[in-house]
């Protein structure tokens, strides 16, 4: 599969899959048999992660060769834990979207167990619109290296808003909200899951700390016109308030109803710092995680035992 750096910096690489590599190369659930990626080293205090930030649209299967496409080419490039973005799979009106929900598994999540099996990743399979019993949930489906599903997590707080630009958004019209605070405990990690406009409820991600998650994800849709003014201070406020990492892959350009989206997925370190920012176009970004640099950071600055429980937890 061919491939080109068109951004590197020290600590991160940034890849354009649309520009620079051949799609007919990259697995899309064909006879090609590739091994990727490894299981994450039990162990290890280094964990290297992709966020792939994508332009979905009305066009599912389309969606889900893109998404293979990233994930393919984020396995290569060695990433052990790859995240996709919001409703990676489908973008379209509500009757679209009621025509292409899927159970958990469904198709589009099955075909991304073969991903993560094959290339023995842990994928973050960003979210979907789950039909389940006549009800329509936003939800993440956590694969580990084997395919298997080992944690789910429902959309809690909805997107119901009109924003300055006069646009009106209103997800409650389809989504019903999730009630549950999901973390997962794999061989060297916690994780922790959230998805878009939870980042605006910072009780979420508290309670996420107190139950020693590691990393968060936010698989996002964050819109252009709330992401220039609130998205990179957002993340790197759950971050630093709550010392985890944070992997964040957004959505960029316009979806079939014209609506457009913030892009800038990033991947943030427990001191807040950027480790890694699309940029504005469909790409992969890519960071080491250094848990032992979490471990310190909550030693020296120890903000989390600090809180007081006597007041704000009764």
């Amino acid at each position: 599969m061919g491939f080109k750096v068109f951004s590197y910096d020290i600590r991160y690489t940034i890849y354009d899959i649309r520009e620079y590599a051949e799609p007919s190369e990259a697995y899309v659930g064909g006879e090609q048999q590739i091994w990727v990626g490894v299981e994450m080293n039990v162990g290890g205090t280094i964990l290297k992660v992709a966020a792939v930030q994508m332009s979905s649209n009305s066009n599912k299967q389309n969606c889900l060769k893109k998404a293979e496409e990233f994930v393919f080419l984020a396995a290569e490039r060695g990433a052990e834990v790859v995240a996709l973005p919001e409703m990676f799979n489908f973008s379209g009106t509500i009757k679209e979207k009621k025509e292409n929900s899927e159970s958990v598994p469904g198709p589009a999540i099955n075909r991304l167990k073969e991903l993560a099996r094959r290339f023995r990743i842990h994928l973050l399979c960003g979210s979907i619109l789950e039909e389940d019993r006549g009800l329509f949930y936003n939800t993440s489906v956590f694969l580990n290296h084997q395919g298997e599903t080992i944690a789910k997590y429902r959309k809690m707080h909805l997107f119901d808003v009109t924003l300055p630009d006069g646009s009106s958004w209103r997800e409650s019209e389809l989504i019903t909200a999730g009630n549950e605070v999901v973390k997962v405990a794999t061989s060297r990690v916690i994780f922790g899951f959230s998805i878009c406009y939870d980042l605006r409820f910072p009780e979420l991600y508290r309670k996420l700390a107190r139950k020693k998650v590691q990393i968060v994800f936010v698989p996002s849709a964050f819109t252009l016109e709330t992401g220039k003014d609130h998205w990179e201070t957002l993340v790197r406020a759950r971050s630093i308030e709550n010392q985890f990492y944070v992997i964040a892959p957004n959505q960029i350009g316009r979806d079939s109803q014209g609506r457009s989206y913030w892009g800038k997925s990033m991947i943030v370190d427990p001191w807040g710092t950027v480790l890694a920012k699309a940029p504005e176009k469909e790409s992969v970004i890519f960071a080491e995680i250094d848990l032992s640099l979490q471990e310190k950071i909550r030693k020296n600055l120890p903000s989390l035992s600090h809180m007081r429980e006597d007041l704000f937890l009764r």
